[in-house]
């Protein structure tokens, strides 16, 4: 029966074998890179200025991918740049410090990593949702009011 596996015997597939493997491949992986550490290999007031640089240019074109934000940087001509790895560097930096986000696309087999800004002002969205709330719970109440006086002019009919 399968009381087998649990005594670790039946190919070692038991619950030992599995314990064993989850443990085995949850300590060999590597830990995430504390990317609010990461060092932009400049002064902190040049990196500073490519930082809203890069910024204005991811703002500016929309979601980018990593090649598409090198060309668009040599476009623009940003100083301070040496060279695509280092605006991968400071783009990790960028993350690090919540200026930009990374988010995975995925069309069929292939996945396009993009870099976005965030939003800069999320109370202006909520103070503009709040109103309209209001006004949806105004609306159901006068219809519950309508339903009501129908209700009552029918029975008073009979």
């Amino acid at each position: 029966m399968w009381f087998g596996s649990l005594r670790g015997g039946g190919g070692g597939y038991g619950a030992t074998g599995i314990v064993k493997n989850v443990l085995v491949r949850y300590f060999s992986r590597e830990r995430a890179v504390n990317v609010r550490k990461i060092n932009p290999k400049v002064p902190m007031q040049e990196a500073n200025s490519i930082a809203q640089s890069l910024y204005d240019v991811i703002k500016q074109h929309g979601p980018l991918t990593v090649p598409n934000t090198w060309i668009q940087a040599k476009d623009s001509g940003i100083n301070g740049l040496q060279s695509k790895t280092h605006m991968k560097i400071m783009l990790k930096w960028m993350r690090g410090r919540k200026m930009l986000k990374l988010f995975c696309n995925q069309v069929g087999n292939s996945k396009k990593f993009l870099h976005c800004t965030l939003p800069e002002d999320p109370q202006t969205e909520q103070s503009n949702s709040q109103p309209e709330i209001k006004l949806q719970t105004r609306k159901s109440s006068s219809k519950k009011k309508k339903r009501l006086s129908k209700k009552t002019a029918g029975k008073g009919k009979k």
